[in-house]
């Protein structure tokens, strides 16, 4: 797909094309305050008939390392840049970006599994995710917005006698490198058909921390256009990028940015997503 198709408004803006292509015709440099960026992982999800397959882990790689680099162009001097991928590639994003960028945190999103699990070998459970900054000296991170039960102090209501007088411990806490949020599942309200949705609390996390209202927070490979809806919610402004027509309805009904798209009303639509890839329609996800 080579065409550019924007849609929405000033606030919330949809772009409907390739990932490298929108960041490159449509992102100015040196824009946006926080990047969310959760790309295929090249394991073979089936994107509304699209495979998540290339034919070489290099060949993923260089796809990746444009992407990633374009990306660090767009932030702003203070901005923040959180990226995911799977486990067997993310150690590649972490040796790209750390010459580019400042790594704050390696974080782990940790969540629990009902469906089959590995019995040849031990399970992924968790997925990565680096917290990154141009300035390590400059960047927003909203501690008090994000804080989290501190189990010693609100639980237990120990004493800390380290301190002079000694004090009760804290009752909150800013949250560590890991983080247990369930998997958006089916009949669940946030729930929308896509293979690979994050859930709304994850997004809400990383938004309120590194971001501020009114910032301009950028998604480039938007799915089910979580990240925007939260912005949204939180009052920032955003920009998603998509290449899948059947997702950018999504985004368009989730942003409430219009009712009907190209004759046909949004509605949202709950059905389990099959990852099994009809012959015929398979095809390559990006080029």
């Amino acid at each position: 797909m080579n065409n550019i198709e924007i849609l929405g408004n000033n606030e919330h803006k949809i772009i409907y094309s390739d990932a490298i292509i929108a960041l490159n015709d449509c992102i100015l440099d040196n824009s946006v305050d926080l990047i969310f960026a959760d790309p295929p992982y090249n394991i073979g999800k089936n994107f509304a008939g699209c495979k998540d397959k290339w034919d070489t882990d290099e060949a993923y790689l260089d796809w990746c390392y444009k992407w990633l680099d374009m990306c660090v162009r767009k932030l702003k001097p203070n901005g923040a840049f959180y990226v995911m991928t799977s486990t067997q590639f993310m150690p590649y994003f972490d040796i790209f970006l750390r010459n580019k960028l400042t790594i704050l945190s390696r974080l782990v999103w940790s969540y629990d599994s009902s469906g089959v699990q590995a019995k040849r070998y031990f399970g992924s459970m968790y997925e990565p995710i680096l917290f990154c900054v141009k300035d390590k000296m400059n960047y927003t991170f909203n501690a008090d917005d994000i804080l989290v039960e501190a189990k010693t102090g609100a639980k237990r209501k120990l004493i800390d006698y380290r301190k002079n007088p000694p004090q009760p411990y804290n009752r909150e806490k800013v949250p560590g490198n890991v983080w247990d949020f369930a998997r958006v599942r089916y009949r669940m309200e946030e729930y929308e058909n896509h293979p690979t949705q994050k859930p709304i609390a994850l997004l809400e996390r990383i938004i309120k921390a590194s971001s501020n209202v009114g910032d301009l927070v950028l998604d480039p490979f938007s799915g089910t256009f979580t990240t925007s809806y939260v912005a949204k919610t939180l009052g920032r402004r955003s920009i998603g990028i998509e290449l899948q027509e059947e997702y950018v309805k999504i985004g368009l009904r989730r942003l409430n940015l219009a009712s009907e798209y190209k004759g046909t009303v949004l509605e949202k639509v709950n059905k389990v997503y099959k990852n099994i890839v009809p012959e015929p329609q398979q095809q390559t996800l990006f080029f």
